[in-house]
């Protein structure tokens, strides 16, 4: 016999049918919660990004020669003072904006000062998966740049490509080794990284001094502590006007995501940063999984040193390194640890050290030191999400999602 039959939600169907569903079609929960979390993450660093702008532009106005004068007379002519702070502002916003993109040449900065920021920082976001906090990226790179340098300006007898291959082949799998050391004494002993690399920067420091005081590492004939400059066959060819380390950067960038999101490797990482006697139980060797990350953390700060030594500059000196390791943590820190992240944050950070410059060079009365205040803001804002949710009186759209996901509301 056949023929319609209620169905428990009072809905009908046909006999050998399978019964419509009339009620709202079933959503993963954890696609809703991973949406929500990127969305927060975005719209929480944007906003870093505004907010410190705009104390930069509050910090701008108070250090302004021009504008501490118009004070002087504020209760004559108040407006005189809120003008000239609009201008000190727009001269130094629009200085470092044309600085770092308004031309061609000025692109071509960026991308150039990046690149390294880019590859040490992805060396610094490979440890921090892995629960590790890699301070030692600026002695990895001195490393790197050591190792690099001396095949660059010594084996000038390999032909053209081959040498560059085996230069920066140097500097990586020195910078690893460098690296390697925090892992295997955080493995074999706990020494906690932190202490052990910033102590192994301290020891690249005065290794870099002890080099460009030695006749291998000096120029003939000069008392300057500077090295031989590298041969061209072993520096990086240009592309549009740059060197193509800045390729070389975002292929590292692709290797990481494939690393975190793709290998067994990754999938280790990323347990043991989040709970590793946890990881031990599951039987992964947490040991193991320490060292492979500061080696890694160490191979892409050896990269990042390829990308000074064979690109900007071709010669090892003091101030060759700079605070590129310190800068790469920062850069790590707004990009969350991934690998998206860290190359735009790269950029960033390339834009307003190069636009910093001629922000400085534009507008002599305001401080040069400005840019690296911006840094110290935007990064100070997104390691406190909370605090900039707080400000903007955001909502935290990852708690929502979670309160809806289980049918509760916020």
């Amino acid at each position: 016999m056949t023929g319609d039959q209620p169905s428990k939600d009072g809905a009908t169907g046909t006999a050998g049918q399978p019964e419509k569903r009339t009620g709202p079609e079933p959503r993963l929960v954890g696609t809703g919660i991973f949406s929500a979390t990127v969305k927060d993450t975005i719209v929480t660093t944007v906003l870093a990004i505004i907010l410190a702008l705009l104390i930069g532009a509050v910090l701008i106005a108070i250090s302004n020669s021009d504008v501490l004068d118009a004070l002087g007379y504020f209760g004559v002519y108040p407006w005189d003072t809120f003008t000239r702070a609009g201008d000190a502002i727009w001269v130094s916003y629009t200085s470092l904006l044309k600085g770092s993109i308004g031309s061609l040449d000025a692109i071509q900065a960026t991308l150039a000062k990046s690149a390294p920021l880019i590859c040490a920082g992805l060396g610094v976001a490979l440890a921090f998966k892995a629960g590790l906090f890699n301070i030692g990226a600026q002695g990895q790179i001195i490393a790197g740049a050591l190792a690099a340098g001396y095949v660059g300006f010594t084996w000038t007898s390999l032909p053209i490509g081959l040498h560059l291959l085996v230069s920066v082949v140097a500097g990586v799998v020195a910078g690893g080794i460098y690296g390697g050391i925090a892992g295997v004494l955080k493995a074999r002993t706990g020494a906690h990284e932190v202490i052990t690399t910033i102590m192994l920067n301290h020891v690249a420091g005065f290794a870099l001094a002890y080099a460009l005081a030695r006749e291998i590492y000096q120029v003939t004939g000069s008392d300057e502590r500077v090295s031989p400059p590298v041969a061209d066959s072993a520096t990086y060819p240009s592309l549009l006007g740059v060197h193509s380390g800045v390729v070389v950067a975002l292929l590292a960038a692709m290797l990481v995501w494939w690393i975190l999101e793709r290998s067994t490797l990754g999938f280790e990482l990323k347990a043991v940063g989040a709970n590793p006697d946890a990881a031990q139980t599951a039987g992964m060797n947490v040991a193991k999984v320490y060292t492979v990350a500061m080696l890694l953390a160490g191979a892409f700060a050896g990269l990042a040193a390829t990308m000074q030594i064979n690109g900007d500059q071709a010669q090892i000196s003091d101030t060759l390194i700079g605070t590129i390791g310190f800068d790469a943590i920062t850069v790590a820190l707004l990009g969350r640890g991934s690998p998206l992240g860290t190359v735009l944050a790269g950029l960033l950070f390339g834009a307003l050290q190069v636009g910093g410059v001629s922000m400085q060079a534009s507008t002599a009365s305001t401080p040069p030191e400005l840019a690296l205040v911006l840094q110290s803001l935007i990064v100070l804002f997104v390691a406190a999400p909370a605090v900039v949710r707080h400000l903007v009186r955001l909502r935290d759209e990852k708690q929502d999602s979670t309160f809806a996901a289980k049918g509760l509301s916020a």
